[in-house]
């Protein structure tokens, strides 16, 4: 989900009434039927039927693909969205109708890293004036926490990523203090109480790592710290925590799509990003390629050069 294209709606389906040809759209990939109990629940941005899910490779209505190779054999979908593609199909409950004035080029980060971080500091962490913050690992989703928890009025925000380059991504967006983990000579929680006199109120682990779960949840001020996992953990490890130690105040939970309502809330998003000056949304966009040359964006990415890459056809 590191690619981005500009969307622009081709045609539409038998059924289909909020989008038209012609419509400027931005693709998610955790849907909102709008109908189902989970849709209809305040609690949640899942839905029963369009929720993410990494293993769901066809369309839901029907159980089959929209795309074919040369000799007729089936190419399947991907996350609900198969963008790596000039055309694409998609159910309705997956793409969002925005303000056709707003800038496609940096309106495309809604699609996953700019929902994901700004939406955890407003949904599920509901950060205020004044709040304390850490954000574990600062690519795209961890560079869009600080951006939100920026707007959103916190007093401090330390950045830790074992990248220095990092550093001046993080300042420009609302960053104020740095930590390069291999720099210490203590751990980073106990280098962030120390800072923070006991901890910082929130933090955001946005790396897909256990180890740096653990001092993210370590990182908060016990009575009422609490901890937001944002990142991608592949491995079969479970939590790095004793449950006695949740005992001491500390909470933790996770944040799919930054608990945003797609079809809801990302309209209302881009429209408060038109009207915010100094957003700096393009910092999030590093690098612009040819669609041929998506096996090089790909290597960006890898090689930790590269935030988010936009693709032309």
């Amino acid at each position: 989900m590191f690619l981005y294209v500009f969307v622009v709606v081709e045609s539409v389906g038998e059924g289909v009434d909020d989008i038209k040809e012609g419509d400027h759209v931005l693709t998610i990939f955790n849907g909102e039927c709008g109908e189902c109990t989970y849709c209809k629940s305040k609690t949640t941005n899942l839905c029963a039927k369009f929720r993410v899910d990494p293993l769901q490779s066809v369309m839901r209505n029907d159980g089959k693909t929209r795309f074919l190779t040369q000799d007729g054999k089936p190419i399947y979908h991907f996350l609900n969205t198969s963008t790596f593609s000039e055309y694409t199909v998609m159910d309705s409950a997956c793409v969002v109708k925005i303000n056709p004035k707003a800038p496609l080029n940096t309106m495309t980060l809604l699609s996953c890293c700019l929902s994901t971080g700004v939406g955890s500091v407003i949904n599920t962490a509901n950060i205020h004036q004044g709040s304390t913050v850490a954000v574990f690992g600062l690519g795209a989703v961890g560079l869009a926490v600080i951006l939100g928890a920026k707007t959103r009025g916190a007093s401090t925000i330390i950045g830790i990523d074992i990248n220095d380059d990092k550093r001046i991504k993080g300042q420009r967006l609302g960053m104020t203090n740095f930590i390069n983990p291999s720099e210490l000579k203590t751990s980073v929680h106990e280098k962030i109480s120390e800072m923070t006199e006991g901890g910082v109120d929130f933090s955001f682990e946005c790396a897909g790592n256990l180890d740096v779960l653990r001092e993210a949840f370590l990182s908060t001020h016990d009575g009422w710290g609490l901890t937001v996992v944002l990142g991608i953990h592949p491995t079969p490890r479970m939590l790095p925590l004793h449950p006695m130690e949740l005992f001491d105040g500390r909470t933790i939970t996770g944040s799919v799509f930054g608990g945003c309502k797609g079809k809801t809330q990302l309209p209302l998003f881009v429209d408060q990003f038109m009207n915010m000056e100094d957003l700096k949304l393009e910092e999030f966009i590093t690098h612009e390629l040819p669609f041929n040359k998506i096996d090089q964006a790909f290597e960006l990415l890898i090689h930790g050069k590269s935030l988010r890459c936009l693709l032309h056809f």
